[in-house]
């Protein structure tokens, strides 16, 4: 076999591509591993068959290393690396429920925010909106972009190999980018909260843009992001963990209890690390 043939997609990868895959190309080894179908019966629109498979899924724990290699390959791949919590739910049981990826341009970060803090003030009691100091019931929006202190794809790599010691499963979609990836996989991790991951991806786009974010980690109901432009002043802060508060107050409510302690844990903090309950 010469090199061209070598670094041609296999074909199971090539099942993840509605154009199977042309000119794709994995200049790396993988583990063993399947492509995992969704079950029909937990997809959002059951009635639909599934056409293709949504991601990737090894057989066993792999490396930060590996991660790093396949990131660093996804614009000639066009598979988006996740390290994948290590559990039989919902991976291989296919309990996901994946969706078109161009549904997210159909969103807008600022406008989630909004409709999240107006649709909980409706239902807030005046010692919940206490918990929103400084802001109360005036959403602030989104908070201004980070300044870079360290280069974005350098961030996600390290924090992969923070994850791996975990002993993550691996899992490859083909998406442009991490945030499409959550939806194309079918991520269903925030359900308690949002049910529908496109809107969600909508906010992890922006951050991406603005704070230099990276999905590097998913799980049942967690989402790990490297940061590499993060809050460093308190003002900055709170703005961002206002918005942490719409994407995922359990962040918040079941942690420091309110935004300006919440604000103090992620100044400078080279990661964020979501928890739905």
């Amino acid at each position: 076999m010469d090199e061209c043939d070598r670094r041609q997609l296999p074909p199971e990868l090539r099942l993840l591509f509605a154009d199977d895959g042309v000119g794709r190309v994995l200049p790396t080894d993988l583990p063993e591993g399947a492509v995992v179908w969704p079950d029909p019966s937990f997809a959002r629109f059951p009635s639909r068959s599934p056409s293709r498979p949504a991601f990737w899924l090894s057989d066993e724990p792999v490396s930060g290393e590996l991660w790093a290699k396949l990131r660093a390959a996804h614009p000639e791949s066009g598979l988006w690396p996740l390290l994948l919590e290590d559990s039989v739910q919902p991976w291989s049981a296919g309990q996901i429920a994946p969706d078109n990826p161009a549904l997210i341009d159909n969103f807008e970060a600022g406008a989630f925010m909004a409709e999240v803090w107006s649709d909980w003030l409706a239902q807030a009691s005046p010692e919940q909106i206490e918990d929103l100091f400084p802001f109360g019931r005036e959403c602030p929006g989104l908070a201004p972009p980070g300044r870079l202190l360290a280069e974005p794809d350098a961030v996600a790599d390290w924090y992969a190999c923070v994850l791996a010691e975990r002993r993550p499963l691996l899992g490859l979609a083909a998406a442009d980018r991490g945030a499409d990836a959550l939806v194309v996989m079918g991520w269903q991790g925030a359900v308690n909260h949002n049910e529908w991951a496109v809107p969600m991806a909508a906010v992890v786009r922006s951050w991406e843009e603005r704070f230099g974010a990276r999905v590097v980690g998913v799980g049942f109901n967690t989402l790990e992001l490297s940061v590499a432009a993060p809050p460093v002043t308190p003002e900055h802060a709170i703005r961002v963990a206002a918005e942490h508060w719409t994407f995922c107050p359990d962040n918040i409510i079941q942690g420091p209890g309110n935004l300006v302690d919440y604000s103090e844990q992620i100044i400078g903090k080279y990661y964020w690390s979501f928890w739905w309950d």
